[in-house]
């Protein structure tokens, strides 16, 4: 079995993955994933295009059931639940929140954006609502840039910004998980320092699985890494140990045109 054996041992496993298979139309899309996805950690996927990381990703909070012809077998735990059995999909989705590569922020306010969850879930008292506001934008390093202008438009913020805005409102409902999907992949290079600091903090409350194209990322942010490749995991441990000293060719041809 692939398992991220090269972590600390004692460290509890949020998440357990055994026999995984996903496909789209008869597609084979995910083949045979085994891995154990550390708590209060950060976990990269890596990989090229196309190798599978995004769609283990959304299965993880079964994100691919809106796709038409998704079918998926095998066995996913998320603190000894059952994800396929165990738990409501709109419950999962409170506990496993996700951020997208494009930032995607509503055509409303910065603080509707982030009071947006909270409210689909049954908040209406508005001290409770401001007082989850401010605590999500502390969190997602933001509140002191916008604290003086949160009913201005989400779309008048910078790309990196926005993207922040975004994590923000995943925090909002209160996750235990967050995946991000190559959530810098659009910004400059100092909006991209600033998510990857924000991720290093916030591992301390949640348990993060980011997906990316970007090695250096990679081994600088990560504590455990997992390479895919047609749909599979074909190494996973210490990123610096699977990244930077790659057993396997395959990674290492990888990781020498990048």
């Amino acid at each position: 079995m692939n398992e991220l054996s090269g972590i600390n041992q004692n460290a509890k496993s949020k998440i357990i993955v055994r026999g995984l298979n996903t496909y789209f139309n008869g597609f084979h899309a995910l083949k045979d994933v085994n891995i154990e996805i550390p708590a209060n950690a950060i976990t990269v996927l890596i990989g090229p295009s196309g190798c599978g990381k995004s769609t283990f990703l959304k299965t993880l909070n079964r994100m691919n059931e809106l796709e038409p012809g998704c079918r998926t077998t095998g066995t996913v735990i998320l603190d000894g639940i059952d994800i396929f059995h165990g738990i409501d999909a709109v419950e999962l989705r409170k506990k496993v929140g996700m951020v997208f590569q494009k930032p995607n922020p509503f055509p409303m306010s910065i603080y509707d954006n982030v009071a947006y969850g909270p409210k689909i879930h049954g908040i209406r008292k508005k001290t409770i609502l401001e007082k989850i506001v401010e605590e999500s934008l502390r969190k997602a390093a933001l509140w002191n840039e916008v604290k003086d202008r949160l009913k201005k438009s989400a779309e008048s913020l910078s790309g990196g910004q926005q993207q922040r805005l975004c994590i923000a409102r995943a925090l909002a409902v209160k996750p235990e998980v967050l995946l991000m999907d190559e959530p810098t992949s659009s910004l400059d290079p100092v909006s991209t320092e600033k998510i990857e600091q924000l991720c290093s903090s916030l591992k301390k409350e949640y348990t993060i699985i980011i997906t990316t194209h970007n090695i250096q990322q990679a081994v600088r942010i990560s504590d455990s890494a997992a390479f895919f490749l047609n749909g599979t995991i074909i190494d996973s441990g210490l990123p610096e140990k699977i990244l930077r000293y790659p057993k396997d060719r395959r990674i290492r041809s990888f990781v020498s045109v990048i």
